[in-house]
């Protein structure tokens, strides 16, 4: 390999990297929503909380750590949607970028 080679080369890995750190932030914005006057991020420490906690009514701490009054099973099912929903199209757009590398 030549020096220019070896210069498109590694320009080409370097936007490979920035694109993936770009999507990455793009989807991980998407994961928050608003529910119950909170803000909540779809993410697997919510999840896992939701999960744990038992059925009905809790207080917990939203993402600015305000404590807020949530029906369980409501913010589970708008987590998993939202995260579902999200991950399946931050997959789409992985195995695009990674088909074009």
């Amino acid at each position: 390999m030549d020096t220019n080679e070896l210069i498109s080369h590694s320009r080409a890995r370097f936007d490979h990297h920035q694109a993936r750190i770009v999507l990455r932030e793009k989807y991980q914005a998407k994961m928050t929503f608003a529910y119950s006057g909170g803000m909540w991020r779809a993410d697997p420490e919510l999840l896992v909380l939701l999960a744990t906690v038992p059925p009905g009514d809790a207080v917990i701490l939203d993402l600015y750590e305000t404590p807020i009054r949530v029906n369980l099973e409501e913010l589970r099912g708008l987590a998993m949607q939202r995260w579902q929903e999200q991950m399946n199209a931050w997959l789409v757009e992985h195995e695009e970028l990674h088909k074009n590398r």
